[in-house]
């Protein structure tokens, strides 16, 4: 039997993920007020009673504001070069 022919190690190119910089800073603190606004939003709503403005009003437009807004913002953000 012959022995197969491994390529040498030079052979191999390393590859380079296009997304290897893409979190920056600036995304990882969108990302943090993103989850304090989440935090803050559920804080809102378990404010008892039920039926005050607070927890009706309010946090839903804490959290609509996190999940819609400030969490997309933290994946798309990029630097312009």
């Amino acid at each position: 039997m012959s022995k197969s022919k491994r390529p040498s190690k030079t052979a191999f190119k390393k590859f380079e993920s296009p997304f290897k910089d893409y979190w920056t800073k600036q995304n990882f603190i969108f990302l943090g007020i993103g989850l304090l606004l989440i935090i803050a939003g559920y804080y809102l709503m378990s404010i008892s009673p039920w039926d005050n403005p607070t927890a009706l009003n309010f946090s839903p437009i804490v959290l609509l504001i996190a999940y819609a807004v400030v969490i997309p913002i933290s994946i798309l953000y990029k630097k312009k070069k």
